[in-house]
């Protein structure tokens, strides 16, 4: 089954599952927003295990029609996730393709005719590649913009690229889109909000009768407006380099009883990672049933990257070692324009650079330099560790070997680790039946 022939099933699908959240069930769907191949890897066995959805979602940044920074198109992205799914024996009736932020957030320092033009083509390449889901974000600021974008300014500009969108649909295609103003950046915030403010009532109610207005007055049919399934809002949850903003369900209390009332629409909640596990539960009972992780798994990705490089570097001789850690550092100061605006305070750099919730380390991981570094490292530890060593570095991981629930080799180890925060997204949105203490070693 084609990519496009397969996305009136996706669609279908999905819309299953939110119909059955806004029916008070424990249901959502998490969102993977990453291209790295060993998280998509992880994300995949994991729908694998669980005979689940698995929805995919490329940034306006990552992937474009000029490539983005991973280089990929966005025909380049869905092949390249289908290709891996087939390899791990996903099928393609289980991927939703999703794209997020798409706009003029990669334009937005030219003049808002020049940026939307580019949005413009940036749509029609998402949806002609195969597509589904679409975030029409129009929230940011161009560079002849006044200093507040209104509503109206805001939702006239997602019904033009809603109207690109349908006009390139091909038939048997279904898209289903998310709006909303009150979008997180792309890519993180610096710093954290000391009062963070959720989204008022009020807000959301003006949103939606702004956008309504502004795709009837774009020609768009009552039936487009109908494939309108989510909203983005801040439903008090955020994290900048080294602070998170956790959930708290009575503070988001009317948001979510607001959009219990709506029909056809959930929340879709941005800036989800670090969260405690019973946040994620609180946040699918809320109606905010998809639910975006992107650094917390290249997050997960590093830490064993690093776990895995130490117990390296006490296994063999340095000349045989990858250096891993020493080649990130070097890189990330080589080349500082993925983080040097994030990393502002030069007295935490030096472990920000590594360890900072904003993980922009995530960016140079395509690099050669780290992609040859990381295969020496698993290829030198594909093979079982000693137990104390895992204890010391791994030490959840270390309780699933013992149990036989879990190979003890490199690449294993560091999969399982990605798996322990897809875990906890799934058994929130009722995907498997994992829970408690379990869902913290192998699944």
């Amino acid at each position: 089954m084609s990519v496009l022939n397969s996305s009136a099933a996706a669609v279908s699908a999905l819309r299953a599952v939110l119909q059955a959240n806004k029916a008070g069930a424990q249901r959502g769907i998490y969102s993977v927003c990453s291209a790295q191949p060993l998280v998509l890897k992880a994300a995949l066995r994991r729908a694998r295990t669980d005979k689940s959805l698995l929805l995919v979602e490329a940034t306006a940044n990552q992937v474009n029609q000029y490539g983005g920074y991973t280089g990929m198109q966005p025909a380049d992205f869905i092949r390249y996730v289908s290709e891996l799914a087939e390899a791990e024996g996903v099928s393609a009736q289980q991927l939703i393709f999703g794209g997020d932020h798409l706009g003029p957030v990669v334009w937005c320092k030219q003049s808002s005719a020049a940026a939307m033009a580019q949005a413009e083509q940036l749509i029609a390449a998402y949806v002609q590649a195969g597509f589904c889901k679409i975030h029409l974000d129009t929230s940011m600021r161009c560079a002849d913009d006044p200093a507040q974008l209104s509503d109206e300014l805001i939702a006239a500009r997602a019904a033009r690229l809603c109207q690109v969108a349908e006009q390139h649909c091909a038939p048997g295609q279904q898209l289903c889109y998310v709006i909303g103003t009150e979008v997180p950046a792309p890519g993180g915030v610096t710093e954290l909000e000391h009062d963070l403010a959720l989204t008022p009532v009020a807000a959301v109610e003006q949103t939606l009768l702004s956008h309504r207005q502004a795709f009837l007055a774009a020609g768009l049919a009552d039936d487009v407006w109908q494939k309108v399934l989510a909203l983005v809002v801040q439903p008090g949850v955020e994290f900048d380099n080294s602070k998170l903003q956790l959930f708290n369900a009575d503070a988001a209390a009317a948001l979510s009883g607001y959009i219990a009332q709506q029909p056809q629409l959930v929340f879709e909640a941005h800036s989800t990672d670090y969260q405690l596990p019973e946040g994620y539960t609180g946040l699918v009972s809320g109606h905010f049933a998809i639910l975006k992780v992107g650094p917390q798994l290249t997050f997960a990705l590093r830490e064993a990257l690093l776990a895995l490089a130490h117990i390296e570097s006490l296994l063999l001789p340095a000349a045989e070692c990858s250096g891993l850690a020493a080649q990130c550092t070097a890189l990330m100061q080589q080349q500082p324009g993925y983080w040097q605006s994030f990393y502002t305070d030069s007295t935490e750099q030096g472990w920000q650079l590594l360890y900072s919730f904003s993980d922009r380390i995530r960016y140079y991981w395509p690099q050669t330099a780290l992609q040859q570094a990381v295969s020496r490292l698993l290829s030198n530890l594909n093979r079982p560790l000693p137990l104390p060593l895992l204890s010391q570095y791994l030490p959840l991981q270390y309780q699933a070997v013992l149990r036989g629930k879990l190979d003890n080799n490199g690449e294993a180890l560091l999969l399982d680790k990605i798996d322990q925060v897809l875990a906890h997204y799934a058994n929130a949105c009722g995907m498997t039946k994992t829970q408690g203490a379990d869902a913290d070693v192998s699944h």
